[in-house]
């Protein structure tokens, strides 16, 4: 068995890829469910199982809640914004998603229990800029984030939400990109 690290594909079934599709669009059009972050944006994670070089989707994970404005993490992901961030039309203060603390260690207990490896964590961009019209590749401080975590960075395109694009990069980074295969 390999890490993540080495992959070579993600299998993502498609009644998993037609949900976080779901769950995207919902957050898009200001749909939410109680409890959860009035946020035009979806986040979540997606756990399975590793063979050999490849991973296999089994379980999707929809983050409802974000800690971003709660101290000390608003300031925290301040920083890092005035820091890295590109501007664009969504003002900083309102960019840069933390899932909170609790429900991230719910996802990671379910994980435990049922023998599941988390593989990455996703989120939408939606507004396209001048120089990347799709917005389905990690910017800098996408990366920024997700250095050192050993996960991939699950970006979904919704640019045009009639055709949204997922791709897998391995820590952010755009030389490391795995295929995808919708299955």
């Amino acid at each position: 068995m390999t890490g993540l690290s080495s992959l070579k594909n993600i299998f993502l079934p498609e009644a998993l890829w037609d949900d976080v599709k779901s769950h995207c669009r919902r957050k898009l059009a200001g749909e939410y469910l109680p409890g959860e972050t009035r946020v035009k944006r979806a986040y979540g994670m997606l756990a399975g199982t590793l063979d050999g070089d490849a991973a296999h989707v089994l379980k999707i994970f929809y983050f409802k809640k974000n800690a971003r404005m709660h101290e000390p993490l608003k300031s925290y992901m301040d920083d890092v914004m005035n820091r890295y961030a590109v501007a664009s039309k969504t003002p900083l203060s309102q960019r840069g998603w933390i899932t909170d603390p609790e429900e991230l260690r719910e996802c990671y207990e379910i994980c435990d229990r049922d023998d599941l490896l988390a593989i990455g964590t996703y989120h939408m961009h939606i507004v396209p800029w001048d120089h990347d019209r799709l917005r389905d590749t990690p910017t800098k401080l996408d990366m920024i984030l997700a250095k050192n975590s050993n996960l991939f960075s699950f970006i979904i395109s919704l640019v045009d939400p009639s055709r949204p694009i997922i791709r897998a990069f391995y820590e952010g980074i755009r030389e490391k990109e795995v295929p995808i295969i919708i299955s």
